[in-house]
């Protein structure tokens, strides 16, 4: 079992229902892989803050599992940067994001997917994080607290 740190595995963030449904192969190529381990020592920041277990619903992507959910070429998760989670056990989406807006983790971008019952997208980047905070839902993308 490969970990990419003390509470994520590697194929935590490789698994894909839509790849595997397509039969791609989602493996995180050796370059991105610096990126995902900062991608997961966020997640384990997120994790302590919530003080409750989180689950991964979509972490590393390659282009053509990202274009299979026709999402953008530029997508964090191509990149190792972002992963997708729930964390049933602390509350709904927006909970976490108020949560982890409101805390000192340097976060690059914290979108609120799909309100009411979604998930919660995360980026983290090397350098100068934006600390965005979104939401995406049926009237489109906006800052989630209003600018």
């Amino acid at each position: 079992m490969t970990i990419l740190s003390p509470n994520f595995r590697i194929s935590e963030f490789e698994a894909s229902q839509t790849a595997s449904r397509l039969g791609i192969v989602n493996k995180i190529p050796p370059e991105l892989m610096e990126s995902a381990r900062r991608t997961a020592r966020g997640l384990e920041e997120i994790r302590t803050l919530l003080g409750v277990p989180i689950i991964i619903t979509s972490g590393y992507r390659n282009i053509h599992v990202n274009r299979a959910l026709k999402s953008k070429d530029s997508s964090q998760h191509c990149k190792g940067e972002a992963a997708d989670f729930v964390a049933p056990r602390f509350g709904g989406p927006r909970q976490i994001v108020d949560a982890i807006a409101q805390s000192e983790i340097a976060f690059d971008e914290l979108i609120l997917e799909c309100p009411p019952n979604g998930w919660v997208h995360v980026s983290f980047v090397k350098y100068k994080p934006r600390h965005e905070v979104l939401v995406i839902d049926a009237d489109g993308t906006r800052p989630l607290y209003g600018e």
